[in-house]
């Protein structure tokens, strides 16, 4: 929706599904005839990598990138920082009524020019081209303001410069980049991220939308059609993706392959239908799109011919950390709301934030809360000191960010009972809101797939290296040594895992040896799911999920660890509540990931699995429901 595809950073797109072609590659590598060409791409994948979640795979914890917890600001930025939030926290205290923009589905006019006079549509564009040229980490910031009051406006800014132009500012050449981004930036022109097609969702390889080179060389011309694009109604610059005709000039084979384009509404043949009826983010704009023999100039090529799909996932995988920064913000305000409330109701003459019923609850949101917010800021900092592996970190928060608000804002509404089901609450438009989050800029489900399944790969192939050292001990015993130094640990019940003790402050180090631990187990795990299943492991979906849960329990464990150790150093006053809350969320994520591993081997579970698949089979020849209605006899 996000475009339902733009909303990389302040919201969620639907175009984002675009991952499932990533999954669609990863199986056919792993189906490929040739026993070379799948070790290529193996090593391809084993090669080093600064991500932590890539190395658990592996069974190793490689802590580059999160221990410590990141500080990348300097004093100028964060200077840069404070005097922006001031004025933009008080305009959208004093200028943006949710409920209002709500009940109209749209953005109230005088709202969206102030947003133009802040310059909050070009947040990231350098400022020699009109833009703020802020950071990723102060663009999080930014967000989980607007996260905070209005997740409508949020799809509307991240639909525009999150995913709309991103595409531009990542790939665009000189003259591309000069002559779109200083009026997208001042909002003078607004930007769409055009994936999704009314046949393709979470596949994005197979869309239909095709242009053609034209006879003079001159133009592409463009046919076909978008559906849920955020901006699709109002957008004057869009990035589409097409399929063209690709000729490899060693072989004379002409291939379809998927190119991006920067299209101008103004070129012509290009239309939208009327607004979408949503259930929430009723304040953004989301249309189908179309186009009818649109002339796209050639110079108008973004990122190459046929280099659509990586153009496409370069820019959902650098605008996703920021849906989990604009979320930390619509979980505060429910936090706000739900504490508000419970320090204020009495029942049976107490206080109900005095009852363990309601303790639990707040406990576990702000829990929550100190997770997402964590993920967020690692994520941007290691983008801002030029690191290129965080595409597992950024699917994993953006899974966890929109299920983790999704659960803070129905507890939220559970603490202030019949109160938050009523409008004038404010929590009921939220909670609509936030139920596309977990459908657009990829489908949590297929983005746990993608994390299961890339680092297996990469799993995958370590072991090829090690199988080809043992073919030549004398020149790898160091290697052949370590793996089997590691089996042997296992064997004999000793699984410490790698060391964390030294990366964390003494009162967490318990709860890091829980999760060097959990490593080493998921570790072994990834390995055996290899060893049994090889290539067919892309089929064995329910053991998938169980193993992408673990990985991001894990990596939740690392950022929670890293920032509380943080605090602890610092002396900041809320160290002492952030060990509590790092130590509980470990503690339990530690039995979770055992449970998750264990469900993977056991015969039960797998039996379990197996039935649940033989229902859902029934169901669907049946057409639903299958049981018999218990008065029917």
């Amino acid at each position: 929706m996000y475009g339902i595809g733009r909303l990389s950073s302040l919201t969620v797109s639907k175009h984002m599904r675009d991952f499932r072609p990533a999954i669609s590659q990863i199986r056919c590598q792993s189906n490929a005839p040739k026993p070379e060409r799948k070790e290529r791409s193996m090593d391809k994948l084993a090669k080093d990598s600064k991500s932590f979640v890539l190395n658990i795979f592996k069974g190793s914890a490689v802590t580059d990138q999160v221990f410590p917890f990141p500080d990348v600001m300097t004093a100028e930025q964060r200077e840069t920082l404070e005097s922006l939030l001031d004025p933009v926290e008080k305009f959208f205290y004093d200028c943006v009524d949710a409920a209002k923009n709500d009940a109209n589905e749209c953005i109230d006019a005088d709202t969206m020019q102030g947003l133009r006079e802040m310059g909050s549509f070009g947040l990231q564009v350098p400022q020699e081209l009109g833009g703020v040229g802020l950071t990723n980490t102060q663009y999080a910031r930014m967000t989980e303001i607007v996260g905070f009051h209005d997740l409508g406006i949020a799809i509307t800014m991240g639909a525009h410069q999150s995913i709309g132009f991103k595409g531009i500012l990542l790939f665009g050449d000189p003259e591309q980049k000069a002559k779109y981004l200083p009026k997208l930036a001042s909002g003078e022109l607004m930007a769409a991220f055009c994936l999704t097609e009314p046949a393709s969702g979470s596949d994005a390889s197979s869309i239909k939308t095709r242009a053609e080179l034209s006879k003079d060389g001159k133009h592409y011309i463009l046919n076909g059609s978008k559906i849920w694009i955020s901006n699709g109604g109002f957008a004057e610059i869009m990035t589409v993706f097409a399929q063209t005709p690709v000729k490899n000039e060693a072989t004379g084979e002409v291939k379809d392959k998927v190119t991006a384009f920067i299209v101008e509404r103004s070129f012509g043949g290009v239309t939208n239908g009327a607004p979408e009826k949503k259930m929430g983010i009723k304040a953004s704009n989301t249309a189908e799109v179309y186009y009818e023999d649109v002339k796209v100039p050639v110079e108008n090529v973004l990122g190459g011919i046929g280099g659509g799909f990586k153009v496409a996932m370069n820019i959902l995988n650098n605008g996703r950390f920021g849906m989990a920064s604009a979320l930390t913000g619509t979980m505060r305000y429910s936090i706000q709301k739900a504490v508000d409330h419970a320090t204020n109701r009495t029942q049976f003459g107490r206080r109900i934030d005095s009852y363990g019923a309601i303790q639990e609850k707040l406990a576990r949101m702000s829990m929550l809360h100190y997770v997402t917010e964590s993920m967020a800021y690692m994520i941007s900092s290691n983008m801002d000191r030029g690191s290129v592996d965080f595409q597992l970190e950024a699917a994993i928060s953006k899974v966890f960010a929109s299920e983790a608000a999704w659960n803070v804002t129905d507890e939220a509404i559970q603490v202030l009972g019949g109160m938050g089901f009523m409008k004038d609450a404010g929590l009921e438009r939220v909670l609509r809101d936030l139920r596309i989050f977990r459908i657009f800029e990829g489908t949590n489900d297929i983005l746990r797939l993608f994390v299961a399944l890339t680092g297996l790969q990469h799993a995958g192939g370590h072991l090829k290296e090690l199988q080809r050292a043992l073919k030549n001990p004398a020149a790898n015993m160091g290697m052949i040594l370590g793996a089997g130094m590691s089996r042997a640990r296992r064997v004999v019940g000793f699984t410490g895992g790698p060391a964390l003790d030294q990366h964390v402050e003494p009162e967490l180090r318990h709860p890091a040896q829980l999760a060097a631990r959990a490593i080493e187990a998921f570790g072994h795990s990834s390995e055996q799911m290899l060893m049994r299943y090889g290539k067919q492991v892309v089929d064995e979906q329910f053991l998938l999920n169980r193993l992408a849960e673990a990985a991001i329990d894990l990596y939740a464990m690392m950022v929670v660890l890293s920032r509380a150790s943080r605090s602890s150093k610092m002396s900041q006053p809320s160290a002492e509540f952030e060990r509590k809350m790092a130590t509980v969320w470990c503690n339990e994520a530690s039995d979770r990931i055992q449970l998750n591993l264990t469900a993977i081997n056991s015969k039960v579970a797998n039996e379990n699995f197996a039935n649940m698949a033989e229902i859902s089979k029934t169901m669907c020849e049946h057409g639903g429901v299958m049981t018999t209605h218990p008065l029917k006899v």
